[in-house]
């Protein structure tokens, strides 16, 4: 992964993948029909991931990944069956052995893994948020399709009983025509948050360089590595894509639509103390087919409003609201009729409560709650669909198109937030149709030698 090495030694994967591609059209599963796994990345939410695919006893580890050599010893010890180590994620896409790869690097690292993958014949299963820009989303995207590749991305809602219940009540019409979204990711940081440490020199069990990759060369800071890295925009559309994607993705589910019409957004680093680049209050907004208002809040410096949970998303109806929370959805009626709203007298205080203490809803009250820990089971049930598709090679729950569709309603949200603009989006060419300015964001320019396939 090293920028020092040279055009030739980024190739050679290339040239490794177009053999073994075409070997693995024709799935061959290891000892015992087991799946072969080759891990690249294995701390944080790469360690989640783990979990949930050792649950699965048609699995099996055969390879890990990591720069840090801390969590590799950490990751093997739980693995138990002595997984080979590596520390370039190249070497793992050469080995025969495996059939697919699980990707948890970095947001910047998950295009070159993706495509590099899909070139040496490997199935992919990689983390959210798909991409860092919109370019390498739908590259990703091309990839997959032109090696038959089954790639799961790991929005684990989709794999949640619960949340597609609740999507497809709301798509059926269950709380009438939707007018508005609202989802929160409320996490009050103040005064200090992540700190404000200098620049230093980097450690001496971690490569720095490496860890870049295709980002631009800026001095080490902590900061900047491992889970705080999605605070600075080199590496992450903070906390936007981070827990956005989760929430755009249901929204996309639930309306029926892949794309908004337009975007905008407005916030800053308003009252935290320290060095990150991504804003602490945010508010951004789309306009979707339809006429539905999507509104995304970030609330890291105040204290939430009263009564409002954490991840929440309020789906409001005509007939109701649908509150999405973690574990469960509960369905909320209107207390309105069409024949009350047809006779209703010209509006004073005094009838306005008898009215509405009369009233009628239009649809049932519900409450559906989860089992156990979301987070936990639905990354369970979203790794057994992908091994499921391996097999069948049917698409997965969040297909790859899927996952770069929500990852880039969040992008173009940051997009809009970074040039001060209402942004028009052709969801169809995935282009800004009034801001050639905006269309620049679209893509970035990778650290030499580092290049995107094409």
């Amino acid at each position: 992964m090293s920028n020092r090495l040279s055009r030739r030694d980024f190739t050679k994967i290339t040239a490794v993948a177009s053999a073994s591609s075409a070997f693995s059209s024709v799935h061959v599963l290891g000892a015992n029909n087991r799946i072969r796994l080759g891990f690249i990345a294995v701390g944080n939410r790469g360690d989640q991931v783990l979990d949930a695919f050792l649950t699965h006893k048609d699995a099996e580890v055969v390879a890990i990944c990591d720069l840090y050599q801390p969590y590799m010893d950490f990751a093997a010890k739980k693995i138990g069956s002595s997984p080979k180590q590596l520390k370039d994620y190249r070497r793992l896409l050469e080995m025969k052995d495996i059939d697919a790869v699980v990707i948890n690097t970095p947001d910047h690292w998950h295009a070159l893994q993706t495509i590099h993958a899909c070139q040496a014949g490997k199935d992919v299963y990689v983390e959210k948020p798909l991409s860092l820009c919109v370019t390498e989303g739908r590259k990703m995207v091309d990839a997959a399709r032109q090696h038959q590749r089954v790639i799961q991305v790991g929005i684990q809602r989709r794999s949640a009983h619960f949340c597609r219940e609740a999507a497809e009540f709301v798509r059926s019409g269950g709380i009438g025509k939707i007018t508005a979204v609202r989802a929160f990711h409320i996490q009050n940081e103040w005064p200090k948050g992540i700190g404000n440490p200098p620049d230093e020199t980097e450690p001496s069990d971690f490569d720095w360089d490496n860890w870049l990759g295709p980002a631009p060369k800026v001095p080490y800071n902590k900061n900047r590595s491992f889970y705080r890295f999605r605070w600075f925009y080199d590496y992450s559309g903070g906390q936007l894509t981070n827990f956005g994607v989760h929430y755009m993705d249901t929204i996309h589910w639930a309306l029926g639509h892949d794309a908004p019409l337009a975007v905008t957004a407005m916030g800053g680093k308003l009252a935290i103390e320290d060095n990150r680049e991504i804003p602490d209050t945010l508010e951004v907004l789309w306009m979707f087919p339809g006429g539905t208002l999507v509104t995304f809040s970030q609330f890291n410096a105040s204290a939430p409003p009263a009564g409002l949970r954490n991840g929440e998303i309020e789906f409001r109806g005509t007939k109701g609201t649908l509150y999405l929370q973690n574990n469960g959805y509960e369905v909320v009626p209107d207390a309105l009729t069409a024949n009350e709203i047809l006779a209703r007298k010209p509006i004073n205080r005094a009838n306005e409560r008898g009215w509405r203490m009369g009233a009628k809803p239009m649809i049932e009250p519900k409450k559906v709650e989860g089992q156990g820990d979301m987070a936990a089971q639905a990354t369970a049930s979203h790794t057994r669909n992908f091994l499921d598709c391996i097999r069948s090679r049917q698409q997965c729950n969040c297909d790859i198109e899927i996952g770069h569709r929500s990852t880039s309603s969040t992008l173009i949200g940051n997009i809009a937030y970074k040039t001060k603009s209402y942004l028009e989006w052709d969801g169809k060419n995935e282009r800004f149709t009034n801001s050639p300015t905006a269309n620049k964001y679209l893509t970035y320019e990778y650290r030499a030698p580092y290049k995107l396939p094409s």
